[in-house]
């Protein structure tokens, strides 16, 4: 009985203080920690790796032939040997068996598919031909279906790593600050005392001896004594707004030089829809709140940007990070830098992080198809279900235009090491 009087207590401190889905973003839960750095893929011996309990994944697979993948041939891997080694890094990266985790691949499954990967000896520039066939040899696709047996469809959408002016002191142009996470910011991983809440976090603060919800973004920027300090300063109120949707971008500073606002924590709140706010307002069709046209609005209407920014109490936090590779994005979920266009947030409940997936969509707005390789390296609030896919486009401009514009069915195979039979987690 105490334990079901606290688990519902638990469940109530979940409600004022989770995490609820950014309804834009997929990156809900970036990785935090150092700067990131590429390093040589290490592969240790398969004795070295621990063993790890099996985790239930939610999904039915159904092994097919590499004929039966559809697009399979059509795809240009030239440039995909470096997404294999970077993801055999988070591979073999020593991690955690707790449970509040999300779902990932077995390192030792992994273990000879990697080690392999080393002795081909390939390149950056591996052809498309060499690359294929190291994945025909070590991996066997298994579709991933409904209970029925029949191919589980999902959402493909697709998100981006945004660029947007900044500076590290504030002046006429540059006004509307980015913070650093708050000291006081408090995280309670649940799933580490009680199984039965397995990946669930709540955000908040202390008052006395109480775990309360953390400030929201009116009372952040009401209360000068709370704000926690700024990293850099943004020159659009929207760009930044937009910024924390998406969690990760690139700054570019007066000088031209630019650095990278990577995500590192949030304060717990529900995201709230501006553009839906000002279709209630009248301000403006609700299929017309693009942001381009909030921008134009928040010119037109000095006086109330802060207003219509209080209306989301969601506040994301930033940290600098360096730009090591300008060809890589932030890091996403499973702690590795994105590769535009070649990364995907999934639901780990049926897609493990570091798993390579097939993946058969369409390009923004159903022009033609959109079939390749792909690796699960993120999470999002948002992603939920077998077969839903966020496609990360890369970085800037275009990118976002063709994020915004994606929203379509796909299907998935999932790219498995041949000797370890159907797909699992650990």
């Amino acid at each position: 009985m105490k334990k079901l009087l606290w688990s519902a207590a638990v469940l109530a401190l979940l409600s004022a203080c989770s995490s609820v889905p950014l309804e834009e973003s997929a990156t809900g839960e970036l990785a935090g920690g150092e700067p990131a750095v590429i390093q040589p893929l290490v592969v240790p011996a398969l004795s070295a790796l621990p063993e790890t309990p099996a985790r239930t994944l939610k999904g039915r697979y159904t092994q097919v032939s590499w004929q039966q993948v559809p697009g399979w041939a059509g795809d240009d891997l030239a440039h995909a040997w470096k997404g294999v080694l970077n993801n055999c890094r988070g591979l073999m990266r020593p991690v955690s068996g707790s449970l509040a985790t999300p779902a990932r691949a077995a390192p030792r499954a992994w273990q000879p598919v990697c080690q392999a990967a080393v002795q081909a000896g390939l390149g950056p520039q591996a052809s498309g031909a060499a690359v294929r066939d190291f994945l025909q040899m070590h991996l066997r696709p298994w579709r991933l279906d409904q209970a029925s047996g029949q191919p589980a469809s999902g959402t493909a959408t697709g998100y981006y790593e945004p660029l947007i002016r900044v500076s590290r002191s504030r002046t006429n142009v540059y006004q509307w600050p980015l913070y650093a996470a708050p000291a006081d910011l408090l995280i309670v991983d649940l799933g580490a005392v009680y199984p039965e809440l397995a990946g669930k976090r709540v955000r908040g603060k202390l008052d006395g001896r109480r775990v309360v919800p953390y400030d929201t973004r009116a009372q952040i920027m009401a209360d000068p004594a709370r704000q926690p300090p700024v990293i850099v300063w943004a020159n659009d109120p929207v760009e930044a707004f937009f910024l924390q949707i998406q969690g990760s971008g690139r700054g570019v500073l007066p000088d031209g030089s630019m650095m990278r606002l990577a995500y590192a924590d949030h304060n717990g709140r529900p995201y709230v829809s501006i553009g839906q706010w000002l279709a209630r307002q009248g301000e403006m069709p609700l299929a017309k709140t693009s942001m381009q046209n909030i921008k134009q609005w928040a010119i037109d209407h000095p006086g109330r940007v802060q207003q219509m920014l209080n209306v989301n109490p969601a506040m994301v936090f930033f940290r600098e990070e360096a730009i090591d590779d300008p060809e890589l994005g932030p890091r996403g979920a499973y702690g590795v830098p994105l590769m535009a266009q070649r990364a995907i947030a999934v639901d780990t409940d049926f897609v493990p992080l570091g798993t390579p997936v097939w993946l058969d969509t369409r390009q923004p707005g159903g022009a033609g198809l959109l079939q390749r390789l792909v690796f699960a390296q993120d999470t999002g609030a948002a992603i939920r279900g077998a077969a839903r896919a966020d496609f990360y486009w890369g970085t800037g401009d275009q990118a976002g235009a063709s994020a915004g514009r994606m929203k379509q069915a796909g299907q998935m195979w999932l790219l498995w090491p041949a000797q370890a039979g159907a797909p699992s987690a650990r």
